[in-house]
């Protein structure tokens, strides 16, 4: 372990989208799940041919590539990848003789460490595994030209990997969207929030956070699909509300949350009042079984200097108070 952990001090990121190195935040997340193997000079990983469903990565040491066919050999050395669409594809046919040439470390992952870094960070493994698709495809595209024929089960494998990549996408959707109001769940709020906050100053916005009104006794009443109805109503009034560079997220539960333009408190208080007319009304028109709740609704502005969790506080402060009265009303917090 002493290997992996020296293998990254020193080491310089990459930017190159077809390299097979990771960078030191992919290395650093990989090492935690990884199974760390010793390896000897003239020890072979695996034969061309070999199926394999086995990806390594090289923590210490030096593994040559030896793809046959006068084609040019590659050496790994610290942090680079290999066998990799063994593990994407499984049971895939490898291209080249893995040789180690110097004695060192690699590291081994098979499906259940795959598994185990899609829930440590799944963001970090679908822009991994989109780059590393990308350089497979880059360089199988190339060998594909410079061979002039058409492999059959290399056109299998990139339409698994093309599949495979269009199958992230919608993960990393997933994992930033609430599955049942469609909004953005806490995460992908939080990831906004911080892009947002990277690229611009937040002052001119204010956060409110939007609660249900006895919600609990929808569900007791009436069953958790008439919950679920009232949870799609609000976030259909948060879309109507919500300007093109707004945000709105359902936090979790009944708890909503809006991200907004706005520079006074009376703005806020308007947008509040209407927001309250409105599922005024619409829990008159749909009421058995009921399709909305009044709100309680909490708000306060946002300063630069200030953290998520600060305007969260206070915003919270605020919602609490709200609740505090009796719902159906909106309640400021300076």
């Amino acid at each position: 372990m002493a290997a992996i952990a020296q293998a990254a001090n020193g080491e310089r990121d990459i930017d190159d989208p077809n390299s097979s190195t990771l960078t030191l935040a992919e290395y650093a997340l990989f090492t935690q799940v990884a199974h760390p193997r010793r390896v000897e000079a003239g020890e072979c990983l695996f034969r061309r041919g070999d199926l394999g469903t086995t990806m390594y990565v090289v923590a210490h040491g030096v593994v040559e590539l030896d793809f046959g066919d006068d084609l040019v050999g590659k050496r790994l050395t610290t942090r680079e990848f290999l066998g990799e669409l063994g593990l994407l594809i499984g049971d895939h046919a490898r291209s080249a003789d893995a040789m180690v040439a110097e004695d060192g470390v690699v590291l081994e992952l098979g499906r259940a460490e795959f598994d185990a870094l899609a829930q440590r960070d799944p963001q970090m493994l679908a822009h991994f595994l989109r780059r590393a698709i990308m350089r497979v495809v880059h360089n199988e595209q190339a060998l594909i030209a410079r061979l002039r024929r058409r492999n059959q089960d290399l056109e299998t494998a990139l339409d698994t990997l093309r599949a495979t990549a269009h199958r992230l996408n919608q993960t990393e959707v997933l994992t930033r969207t609430d599955e049942l109001t469609g909004l953005l769940n806490r995460r992908g709020f939080t990831v906004d929030v911080d892009k947002r906050r990277r690229n611009s100053s937040l002052g001119g916005l204010a956060l409110v956070l939007i609660d249900c009104d006895r919600f609990k006794d929808v569900n007791d009443t009436h069953g958790h699909l008439a919950g679920d109805r009232v949870l799609q109503s609000v976030a259909n009034l948060l879309r109507a509300v919500a300007g093109p560079d707004d945000i709105a997220c359902r936090i979790g539960g009944d708890e909503f949350c809006l991200l907004v333009r706005g520079n006074h408190r009376e703005e806020m208080e308007r947008m509040g009042d209407y927001m309250l007319g409105s599922a005024r009304m619409l829990q008159r028109m749909h009421s058995k079984p009921p399709q909305m709740t009044t709100l309680s609704i909490g708000a306060c502005l946002i300063t630069d200097d200030g953290t998520w969790e600060d305007w969260y506080t206070k915003a919270d402060t605020a919602l609490y108070r709200a609740k505090r009265l009796g719902g159906n009303r909106v309640e400021w917090q300076d």
